[in-house]
């Protein structure tokens, strides 16, 4: 699925990487648990969480996510965005809570795990 696939379905804003909607993710994973992500560690990954800090993004470049989706409204600060243009990933924020974000992007297509098994 395509950034700006996503980007509509979610209703999102993009905070930093517009230029690149047009990279595809092939999976996708949401958490506030930084472990948990570490642990999925599947690349092509969009990553969707209410947690707002650099670890965010230091976790999401670790295991090679795209883009990175703030739920809930959450608007990360400046240092944030530098940080994710420094690892050039997509800053998005939408407003729908985890769980809707989530089941959206599953009913439009966009699987939890690469092999179908999720």
């Amino acid at each position: 699925m395509l950034l700006s696939d996503i980007k509509k379905i979610l209703n999102a804003t993009v905070l930093w990487g517009e230029e690149h909607l047009d990279r595809e993710v092939m999976s996708a994973c949401g958490s506030d648990f930084m472990s948990d992500v570490l642990a999925f560690v599947k690349n092509q990954a969009l990553l969707l969480t209410g947690l707002v800090n650099p670890q965010v993004v230091r976790t999401a470049d670790m295991v090679e996510m795209k883009c990175i989706v703030f739920v809930r409204g959450k608007v990360p600060g400046q240092d944030i965005l530098n940080l994710a243009e420094e690892r050039d990933i997509v800053v998005m924020t939408c407003p729908k809570r985890m769980y809707e974000a989530c089941g959206l992007l599953y009913y439009n297509g966009l699987r939890g795990n690469c092999d179908g098994n999720d």
